[in-house]
């Protein structure tokens, strides 16, 4: 007796779900039949608002995961000097970049490396430098390795392409398109 109430409350149910189906299956065919055309103009209106936030937020997050790996990087590069390795290597600043740069992120030949030294903490230059000056862009950029008890600032510089969005959404902050991205990293050398 019992099997035979489980029995008939799954036939209930599939009756039910059959039911339900039914009348979302009727609707769908009633809006592909539908003359007015009143729901193709919304999503034509909505349509172009929509995709452009979508594409913004993509290209926001994927300038944020780059941003994150670009500083993880300099934090790296900073190492190298903090503990010596860079000066009694006497490495070059492509060197440097060779050994930190996230090649599936980006075009290590496009990274530009800036390492300054400063007498305080106080006094540490952590502006993002100039890529261009009146149009041109900058092709030389300090270099002072330093030494022990010193304190330096190694910053890594990236001209990140950036695609203008439609509706006016831009990232770039750089005349030929491009955002400037920056990873900074600031600290005391060891004693070597």
């Amino acid at each position: 007796m019992l099997r035979l109430g489980r029995e008939a409350n799954l036939f209930n149910m599939a009756g039910k779900l059959t039911k339900y189906l039914r009348r979302g299956v009727a609707g769908f065919f009633r809006f592909s039949k539908a003359e007015r055309g009143a729901t193709a103009v919304e999503f034509a209106l909505i349509a172009p608002a929509f995709l452009a936030t979508l594409i913004a937020v993509f290209q926001t997050c994927v300038f944020m995961f780059a941003q994150m790996a670009l500083q993880n990087a300099a934090v790296q590069a900073g190492r190298y000097f903090m503990t010596g390795q860079a000066q009694n290597g006497n490495w070059s600043a492509s060197t440097v970049i060779s050994k930190v740069c996230p090649s599936a992120l980006f075009t290590c030949a496009n990274m530009i490396l800036v390492v300054q030294n400063s007498a305080s903490f106080a006094a540490a230059n952590t502006s993002a430098p100039a890529l261009y000056n009146n149009g041109n862009a900058v092709t030389s950029f300090a270099y002072n390795p330093g030494t022990p008890g010193e304190v330096m600032v190694v910053q890594l510089v990236y001209p990140w392409s950036v695609v203008s969005g439609p509706l006016g959404f831009v990232l770039s902050n750089l005349p030929n398109g491009a955002a400037e991205m920056m990873g900074v990293s600031a600290f005391r050398v060891e004693p070597y």
